[in-house]
C-alpha cells in the first residue's frame, strides 16, 4: 500500500476547495476553490497566524529562496576562516565598482529599464530610481562599514574563578535574510552584516530585481572574488515572486529575519519567521509625529515642518498635533512650513485634516480657510499627477494612514487639547516611531519623554532618525515600536550589532573539580 501524502509526516500534494486548515491553536482557515485549483505538488502553504490568510508558495519560488540560503550557509561556515581585512577588500572593492563609471554602466541601464516598466504599471518610482545621490551614498556607505570595528573576537566581560576563568566573547550569527521592497541601496545596506562575519542572503521587490540582479553581477559578486571571500557570503532569491520572500522567511537555517518595506507586508514577512522560531527585526510602517506645545517659537515650529518634508522616507513628518488654544497662531505656521516645503519643490502640497464632529469641522475649515478646501491641485501619485483638493477631511480611522507621497508633501493636521492629549493620540495611532515635541517648555519635553511610546524622540526636524546620519554608523534598518518595545537592542539596526556572545573558559588548574 502506498503512503498517503498528506498523512501527518507525509508531503502536501494538493488541496480541496473548503479544505478547513487549523492555525493558531483554535482558529480555522478555508481553502478557496482558486487556491485549490492553483496548488501543485512541490507547492507549500503557510499561514499568516495573525490575519488567517493563506500564503500560497509555489514551487519554484521555494526553489528560488532555497538555492539562496543554501549558499549562504555554505559561506557562512567558510567566513569564519576570513578575518576583517578581507571583508573591508570586499567593501572596497564593491564601492570602487559602483563609483567607476563604466562597471557602473550596465547597473544603471537596468535601473532605467526598472524605473520604465514600474512607471508602466503604475508603480511608485520615489524610492526606485538609482540616482547620483543615492549612488554615492551608496559608495560613502560601503566605504563607511571599513570604519566600523567588527564584533568578532571582542571580549565584552571577564570573570575570574579559582583556578579557572571565563571571557564573554561576540561572535559572528551566521546567516541573516533581508525582504525590502524597490530599494536599489539597501543592497549595498545588506552587505553590512559582512562586517560582523556573517553571511546574507536577500530577496528584492519585484520593481527592482533587474538592478539588483545587475549590482551582483556586476560590482557584489566581482567584488567578493576579488576580496577571497564565497560567492555565497552576499545571494539573491533571483525570483519577482512575492511568495519567494515567504519561503525564505520560513526557512529554519537564518539566524535573523530582516524585514524592510510597507507596514502591512512587513508584518506579514515577521508572522512567518516567528513561526519558524527565527528571531526577526522589522522596519515597516514609518511617518514622523510632530507634538506642537502652546509656548512653541513660531519661527522654530515653520523651520522643522519644512526641514521635516524634503523627501519621503520612513522618518518625514506625517502628522502635526497643534492645541486648540494655540491653534489660532500656530496653524497659520504649520501651513506655512508646508507651502515652504510644496514650493521648493515646485509642487502644491496636501492637507488632511483630523474632523472627528461637525464642530471640530467647522473650527478647522475656520483655522485653515477655504482657500485649502476649495482649491484644486494637481498632486504627483504613483500613477502619475491626479486633481484633488488641496485639503480633506479625515477621520479617527485613517489617523494612522502614512501618506507615501511622490513629490507632493502631504501631512496630516490634528488639534488636541493639551500636550498630554497629542502624547496620548500619538500612542495610539502612531506606528510608534519618530516623534518631535516642539515646545520652550523643559517640562513639557520631560513630560513626553516619559509618556511616549516611541524609540526616537527630538525636538525639532524629524529627518535626523538616520544611523549614518545620527551616529555616523551605516545602518540596516529602523525599527518602530508598533510591536512593543525591543528587547536587547537600539532602534537602529548596524551591522556590528548582529553577533551573538559566547562563553570562552580557560582552566589554569588541572585539579579543579566540582
Amino acid at each position: 500500500m502506498e503512503p498517503d501524502p498528506n498523512a501527518p509526516g507525509g508531503a502536501l500534494t494538493g488541496l480541496t476547495a473548503g479544505q478547513q486548515v487549523v492555525f493558531a491553536g483554535d482558529r480555522v482557515a478555508t481553502v478557496p476553490a482558486d487556491l485549490a485549483a492553483a496548488f501543485a505538488p512541490g507547492d507549500a502553504l503557510l499561514v499568516d497566524d495573525g490575519t488567517g490568510e493563506l500564503l500560497h508558495v509555489p514551487a519554484a519560488a521555494r526553489a528560488a529562496a532555497r538555492s539562496a540560503v543554501d549558499a549562504a550557509v555554505e559561506a557562512a561556515a567558510a567566513l569564519g576562516a576570513h578575518d576583517d581585512a578581507a571583508v573591508d577588500a570586499f567593501l572596497i572593492g564593491f564601492a570602487d565598482r559602483l563609483a567607476d563609471d563604466a562597471a557602473f554602466a550596465p547597473v544603471a541601464a537596468a535601473n532605467a529599464a526598472d524605473v520604465a516598466a514600474a512607471r508602466d504599471r503604475g508603480r511608485s518610482t520615489t524610492r526606485l530610481v538609482l540616482s547620483d545621490r543615492m549612488r554615492a551614498d551608496m559608495v560613502a556607505g560601503l566605504r563607511g562599514w571599513t570604519a566600523v570595528r567588527g564584533a568578532r573576537g571582542e571580549v565584552v566581560g571577564t570573570r575570574a574563578h579559582d583556578g579557572w576563568s571565563l571571557e564573554l566573547v561576540r561572535d559572528r550569527l551566521g546567516v541573516v535574510a533581508f525582504v525590502f521592497e524597490g530599494r536599489p541601496n539597501v543592497v549595498a545596506d545588506a552587505c553590512g552584516v559582512l562586517r560582523g562575519g556573517n553571511a546574507v542572503v536577500f530577496r528584492i521587490g519585484s520593481d527592482a530585481l533587474g538592478t539588483a540582479t545587475a549590482l551582483m553581477a556586476h560590482a557584489v559578486r566581482p567584488a567578493l572574488a576579488a576580496a577571497g571571500l564565497p560567492a555565497g557570503a552576499v545571494s539573491l532569491v533571483a525570483s519577482p515572486d512575492r511568495a519567494a520572500g515567504w519561503a525564505l522567511f520560513a526557512d529554519r537555517r537564518l539566524a535573523l529575519a530582516v524585514a524592510r518595506g510597507s507596514g502591512p507586508a512587513v508584518a506579514q514577512l515577521g508572522t512567518v519567521a516567528r513561526q519558524v522560531g527565527t528571531p526577526v527585526s522589522l522596519h515597516g510602517t514609518g511617518g514622523a509625529w510632530m507634538l506642537v506645545a502652546p509656548s512653541a517659537d513660531a519661527d522654530r515650529l515653520r523651520a522643522v515642518v519644512t526641514a521635516s518634508l524634503d523627501r519621503k522616507v520612513c522618518n518625514t513628518l506625517n502628522t502635526v498635533c497643534v492645541t486648540r488654544a494655540a491653534a489660532a497662531v500656530q496653524v497659520p505656521v504649520v501651513l506655512a512650513g508646508l507651502e515652504a516645503a510644496a514650493l521648493a519643490r515646485g509642487v502644491a502640497p496636501k492637507l488632511h485634516v483630523l474632523v472627528r464632529d461637525d464642530a471640530e469641522r467647522d473650527a478647522v475649515a475656520g483655522l485653515v480657510g477655504p482657500g485649502w478646501f476649495d482649491r484644486t491641485v494637481p498632486v504627483a501619485r504613483a500613477a502619475g499627477p491626479v486633481d484633488e483638493p488641496m485639503a480633506e477631511p479625515l477621520g479617527l480611522d485613517g489617523l494612522a494612514t502614512e501618506w507615501e507621497w511622490e513629490d507632493s508633501p502631504e501631512v496630516t493636521l490634528a488639534l488636541v487639547d493639551d500636550l498630554d492629549g497629542a502624547v496620548a493620540l500619538c500612542n495610539a495611532h502612531s506606528p510608534r516611531f519618530v516623534v518631535s515635541v516642539v515646545s520652550e517648555d523643559a517640562a513639557d519635553h520631560d513630560r513626553a519623554w516619559a509618556a511616549l511610546e516611541a524609540p526616537f524622540v527630538g525636538d525639532g526636524f524629524t529627518r535626523w532618525v538616520d544611523g549614518q546620519y545620527a551616529l555616523g554608523t551605516p545602518e540596516l534598518g529602523l525599527s518602530n515600536w508598533q510591536g512593543g518595545r525591543l528587547f536587547g537592542r537600539g532602534g537602529i539596526l548596524t551591522g556590528d550589532a548582529i553577533a551573538t556572545i559566547r562563553t570562552r573558559v580557560r582552566q589554569h588548574d588541572p585539579d579543579v573539580a566540582r
